[in-house]
């Protein structure tokens, strides 16, 4: 406010020495007119102008002070509030990136969640499995006391049934049968490993049931060995050929015997013999097969 004042008074300062000049002016044309001059009146003009100049150049002095105090003020404050905002956007900053590596924890966390929750599955499943092994370890031995059991039965079975089947590879099959005896005495070999053995001749045997096969071996008959060819068709027929192929026979079931094989089927059993030996494509061929015991009652 005191600029302002100043001013004013500078301007009520003027006005006074605009009118004093003015009287002055009129009264020295009035003296130039009557010839007498007035000395101190200009005196005072002159000190009144002198006190006018004076006051205003003091006017003047604290009005520029004050404004280059003000403006300093401004410059400061703008500078505080430059450093404000430098440090309003680097806290948002700091905010911000902490905000995305909280989201990052918060998306890994989730998914940790999920993981854990699928280790403990597993987790559960191993241990369920490992408590049926721990079972099945307790049982092991009375397994095996079952076990060998069965299997001497089930050699014998099958030594049975090679006995009374249709002798055909009687040699390999009977050998087969004594080595699965032998095993079975054998403390080096484990249980598994006999159990497997046996399974394995079960299914040679089931195998001997759906297949062709054509060899040559030794015939005993009538006190006689020879050389002939075999042809097996399953276990339904049994028949051979002689290696100059004028003699045919065939397996009787119900009799347990060797039989002659009538000529007419010499063509069959020799497209049979070249089917099973791979040497022609397979081929339907005509056989001679023994009736059931039932039906054969039936006619009688």
């Amino acid at each position: 406010m005191q600029p302002f004042c100043h001013v004013i008074e500078l301007s009520q300062n003027c006005s006074i020495l605009r009118s004093e000049f003015g009287e002055s002016a009129s009264r020295r044309r009035i003296e130039n007119k009557t010839g007498n001059t007035h000395m101190p009146m200009q005196l005072r003009t002159r000190n009144l102008l002198a006190a006018a100049m004076l006051s205003a150049g003091v006017v003047m002095g604290a009005s520029a002070a004050t404004v280059d105090g003000a403006l300093d003020q401004g410059v400061n404050r703008a500078n505080k509030a430059q450093q404000s905002q430098q440090k309003i956007d680097s806290v948002d900053n700091s905010i911000r990136a902490q905000e995305r590596e909280y989201r990052g924890l918060v998306k890994e966390i989730d998914g940790l969640n999920v993981y854990v929750t699928q280790l403990n599955k597993q987790l559960k499943a191993q241990q369920d499995e490992l408590a049926s092994i721990e079972a099945s370890i307790k049982n092991v031995t009375l397994v095996e006391r079952q076990i060998t059991p069965l299997m001497l039965r089930m050699i014998d079975a099958i030594d049975q049934f090679v006995a009374a089947d249709v002798p055909f590879l009687s040699e390999e099959r009977s050998k087969r049968v004594a080595n699965l005896k032998n095993m079975m005495g054998r403390s080096d070999v484990t249980v598994a490993e006999k159990y497997r053995k046996v399974t394995e001749a079960y299914q040679a045997e089931v195998d001997y049931g759906r297949t062709i096969e054509s060899y040559r071996g030794t015939l005993a008959t009538n006190g006689q060995s020879r050389e002939v060819d075999f042809l097996r068709v399953g276990r339904i027929s049994l028949m051979y050929q002689s290696l100059d192929g004028q003699e045919l026979g065939v397996w009787n079931t119900a009799a347990n015997q060797w039989e002659p094989l009538d000529a007419s089927f010499k063509s069959k059993l020799m497209a049979g013999i070249r089917i099973a030996r791979e040497q022609a494509a397979p081929d339907l061929i005509k056989v001679p097969v023994a009736a059931p015991t039932s039906a054969q009652q039936e006619t009688k």
